[in-house]
């Protein structure tokens, strides 16, 4: 067994410390998380609902713990690529110190691929060398190429109204946004965080 000194690659932490990107070590295989979410049932104690992907096969599976329970997490380490091009499922990335180029799967991203942007810079989470997870920025800028229209008597502090960004994306937009304006989005969940400068 690993000492637990911290001299191997995993170390012990609470399951409601699980975060998406972290990877742990489940039933003799590597999974990265994905989504996790504390339930708490009326009585009895809260759970961790975790839903995460075998590092080896792709494949996802939804798992829980309870809040006391431990898990082995993977140390990784990071490093920075620019994206050059996607080829079907496929990334090609460049790495910034050593200009050497690597293929990864588009489903590192998780549903943030929609936003990769050529000449981006990722940072890939690596576990002893193995790409386990790429990581967009948090925030990304995209015109905005249909915005419905303001429906009369809306007052513009009521509600956001739906609007398709250049990628095919939908998102929420504050009424005063119009088709053409480029805003800034939060690659993490297609949300609006404000509109674009300059």
């Amino acid at each position: 067994p690993e000492n637990s000194d911290g001299s191997g690659s995993a170390m012990k932490m609470q399951a409601n410390q699980m975060r998406p990107g972290h990877v742990i070590e489940h039933d003799g295989k590597r999974w990265t998380i994905l989504k996790s979410q504390i339930n708490t049932p009326g009585k009895g104690a809260a759970v961790i609902q975790v839903e995460m992907r075998d590092l080896k096969t792709g494949a996802k599976k939804d798992e829980r713990w309870r809040t006391v329970d431990t898990v082995e997490r993977l140390q990784t380490e990071q490093k920075e690529y620019d994206f050059l091009f996607a080829t079907g499922d496929m990334l090609t990335l460049m790495d910034k110190e050593s200009f050497e180029q690597i293929d990864l799967s588009a489903d590192l991203c998780g549903d943030a691929k929609q936003f990769l942007q050529e000449g981006m810079v990722l940072t890939v989470d690596l576990v002893e060398g193995d790409p386990v997870a790429v990581i967009l920025p948090s925030t990304v800028v995209l015109e905005i190429v249909q915005a419905d229209p303001v429906v009369k008597g809306q007052t513009a502090a009521s509600s956001y109204k739906p609007a398709v960004l250049a990628n095919g994306v939908r998102t929420m937009v504050p009424p005063f946004i119009e088709s053409g304006e480029k805003i800034v989005v939060r690659t993490e969940d297609a949300s609006y965080v404000e509109r674009a400068r300059g």
